[in-house]
C-alpha cells in the first residue's frame, strides 16, 4: 500500500455516511470545495462578526462528519451548494472544517488527511493553533494543504492575499515542524499557542494530536487532551525526549523514510494522554 492510499479512505470521523449523496453535486475543484465548506460552519469564535448573538446555542464540540451533514439539512432545506444564512451554519471549530474537506476529497479518491498544528495567518498569536486538510496532487507528486475555514470575511478582515486551497509553505506548519523549531530554539515556544496558553506543553499536546490524526485514529478523546492537573503540565527529561523522538518518526515518514507502519504504531501507544493512563 501506497503512503496516498492510506488516505483515501474514510475513517470513523470523515465518513460521510448514509449522506455520502449530498457530496454528488459539489464543485470540481479543491477552492470550490473550499467556498462551500467554509459557507457551512461558523467558528464559535468568530461567531459574533456573522451577527450571531453570544447566547445564539452554538455546539463547539468536534462532531463527525456524518453528524455534522445532519445537522447541516436540518438546518436549512437545500443542497450544500446553497448559499446559507449565518443563522442557519452549524457551528464548530477550525478541526471541523478540515474534517468535512477531508471528507468530501476522500469521497472522490482524492488522498486527503487533517493536519493539527499552526497557523502564522490568524489572529495576533505568530503561530496560531490550528487545523487544515492536506490533500495529494498527482501532477505536482506532493502535498498541499487547504485551509477551507477561510470564507470572504475572514479572507478580507485578515488581509489573505493567498489561495486558501494551496497554502504557502510558510503559512502553515505542522505540530512536528513547530515542536523541532521550537526545541532547537529556532523559534521561543512560547510563540506557539492560542490567547493565553502557548509554550512546550501546548506544543506537545498537538504533536499527540496531529500523530493520531496522521494515522485515521478515531479521535474523539480529543477535546480533552489539554484536561491535565497542573503538576502533569511539567514536561520532565523522559516526556522532553519522546516527544523529540515522536516528531522525528513524524518527519521521516513525511520525507518518505519510514513506512506508514511505523507511524501507526508509535500512535498506537498514544492513544490516550499519558498523564490519564
Amino acid at each position: 500500500m501506497t503512503i496516498q492510499e492510506c488516505y483515501v479512505q474514510q475513517d470513523a470521523l470523515t465518513d460521510p455516511g448514509e449522506l455520502a449523496d449530498a457530496y454528488d453535486d459539489l464543485p470540481e475543484t479543491v477552492s470550490g470545495l473550499c467556498e462551500i465548506v467554509s459557507g457551512l460552519i461558523i467558528h464559535v469564535a468568530l461567531a459574533e462578526r456573522y451577527g450571531i448573538p453570544p447566547d445564539f446555542p452554538m455546539i463547539r464540540q468536534t462532531q463527525p462528519v456524518a453528524d455534522r451533514l445532519k445537522l447541516i439539512l436540518a438546518s436549512f432545506a437545500g443542497p450544500l451548494t446553497v448559499a446559507r444564512p449565518p443563522r442557519s451554519r452549524t457551528f464548530g471549530t477550525c478541526r471541523d472544517y478540515a474534517l468535512l474537506l477531508c471528507s468530501m476529497l476522500r469521497r472522490r479518491s482524492i488522498p486527503a488527511r487533517v493536519r493539527c498544528g499552526f497557523a502564522t495567518y490568524i489572529g495576533d498569536d505568530i503561530y496560531h493553533d490550528h487545523w487544515i486538510c492536506e490533500y495529494w496532487t498527482p501532477g505536482d507528486r506532493r502535498w498541499l494543504q487547504a485551509d477551507a475555514q477561510l470564507d470572504a470575511l475572514q479572507i478580507e478582515q485578515m488581509q489573505i492575499t493567498f489561495d486558501s486551497a494551496n497554502l504557502p509553505r510558510d503559512a502553515f506548519l505542522t505540530a512536528s515542524q513547530a515542536w523541532r523549531m521550537a526545541r532547537s530554539n529556532a523559534v521561543a515556544a512560547g510563540a506557539f499557542g492560542h490567547g493565553a496558553a502557548t509554550g512546550l506543553w501546548f506544543l506537545h499536546v498537538n504533536v499527540y494530536r496531529d500523530l493520531l490524526s496522521l494515522t485515521n485514529r478515531q479521535m474523539s478523546a480529543w477535546d480533552s487532551w489539554r484536561e491535565a492537573a497542573p503538576a502533569s503540565k511539567v514536561l520532565k527529561a523522559d516526556a522532553l525526549a519522546e516527544l523529540d523522538r515522536l516528531a522525528d518518526v513524524v518527519a521521516a515518514f513525511e520525507d518518505g523514510a519510514e513506512q506508514f507502519a511505523v507511524l501507526d504504531e508509535a500512535a498506537s501507544r498514544n492513544l490516550m494522554p499519558p498523564w490519564s493512563r
